[in-house]
């Protein structure tokens, strides 16, 4: 469930998710959330990964399935039309909500759940192009993630695992693909033997938080699996069809679970740009109310997350339940605040920083939020 903090932080993540993905040439695609199970049969999950998935069920005689996977979906999307090799590479992303059966011991709060939202992106390009595709998603992955904080990463290359499918020969163009992205990254990695997706080499990287933990979250996968079983096309430059190489990749690796990892890495103490309710208008009396419900109305129309305490408790109580529930910047304000135009700025961590006009308030904001600035930056 998420509860309408939770809700906003959500949607601020994945907001930002899907413009940086637009403004890095990816299309936002949409995909359903059942099939016919022989989509994943086809696929090879249905054979690899049956003790994921949960059971299927009956739709007037058709056996259905709820997915696991978006993967085979953005299949079906790139077979939906003829391609050139001029129209590659393909970069799709979707936020898509999966399904794996989990057994109940294994469940853990936001950490491992059984429905949950991957930030999923595949891209179908040449083979001559692989190396340069997963480069840019690691640049990609490493602008997101320091958004965050998180500037310090642990890299793992998982190679071919005993259950598999595929040539060896698309095992070693797939692992050679990823490596050389790695060495022109200049990111240390170690070598994971035989921790491999069953269709494919893959990139693993966990993060660190405040406190030094470790956590995994983004995945590069390099696949010719897929391709093959789905027999996906493209026109060549000597006019022959061609197999294109899919690269799947996730970034937060779930929103739920990333979501987790930043409570646990702010303890709470969402930074500004971050943070659900931004600004608190603390009115020390009922006259001053409508002043700061109209503030509060124009702060919103800026883009910025205010509310205002009208609760009956007194000024002090309101600025102590402020600090408990760790919002970044509170404003009391009185009849003077109210005739001035202005807010009595206090920044968590920081205390009271005087009065300023109205104006200067909203603006700072805007800058702070837009530059990622910490708490008491104004």
């Amino acid at each position: 469930f998420w509860h309408p903090k939770g809700g906003r932080i959500r949607n601020i993540i994945e907001t930002f998710w899907k413009d940086i993905h637009i403004r890095q040439g990816y299309e936002l695609v949409y995909s359903p959330h059942i099939a016919n199970v022989d989509l994943w049969k086809q696929s090879g999950h249905f054979e690899f990964y049956a003790d994921g998935m949960f059971d299927q069920m009956d739709v007037e005689g058709v056996q259905y399935q709820i997915k696991p996977m978006n993967c085979p979906f953005h299949v079906l999307m790139y077979k939906n039309s003829p391609r050139s090799y001029r129209n590659l590479p393909l970069r799709w992303a979707e936020l898509g909500t999966v399904y794996r059966y989990e057994r109940s011991g294994t469940l853990s709060g936001l950490f491992r759940v059984r429905g949950f939202t991957q930030d999923d992106a595949h891209v179908f390009c040449l083979p001559d192009q692989v190396s340069d595709e997963i480069f840019n998603i690691l640049n990609l992955t490493e602008d997101i993630l320091s958004k965050f904080g998180f500037k310090d990463y642990e890299i793992f290359l998982s190679t071919r695992p005993e259950k598999s499918i595929g040539d060896d020969k698309y095992w070693d163009i797939s692992t050679n693909g990823l490596i050389e992205a790695l060495d022109r990254k200049g990111w240390k990695y170690s070598i994971n033997e035989g921790d491999g997706a069953f269709y494919g080499p893959k990139i693993d990287l966990k993060i660190k938080d405040a406190l030094g933990r470790k956590w995994q979250c983004s995945t590069v996968q390099c696949d010719f699996n897929l391709p093959n079983r789905f027999e996906l096309e493209y026109i060549a430059k000597d006019g022959t069809k061609q197999r294109p190489v899919m690269i799947h990749r996730a970034i937060f690796g779930s929103v739920e679970r990333f979501f987790g990892i930043l409570v646990e890495n702010y303890a709470g103490e969402f930074p500004l740009w971050l943070a659900p309710e931004q600004l608190r208008l603390l009115p020390i009396n009922d006259d001053v109310v409508p002043y700061c419900e109209k503030v509060a109305a124009a702060m919103k129309l800026k883009g910025i997350r205010c509310e205002v305490d009208s609760s009956a408790e007194r000024v002090q109580k309101k600025i102590r339940n402020s600090e408990i529930q760790k919002i970044p910047l509170t404003a009391v304000v009185g009849p003077a605040e109210a005739e001035g135009n202005s807010l009595a700025m206090r920044a968590r961590f920081v205390g009271d920083l005087g009065s300023m006009p109205l104006d200067e308030v909203t603006a700072k904001i805007l800058s702070a939020v837009e530059t990622n600035t910490a708490f008491g930056s104004l």
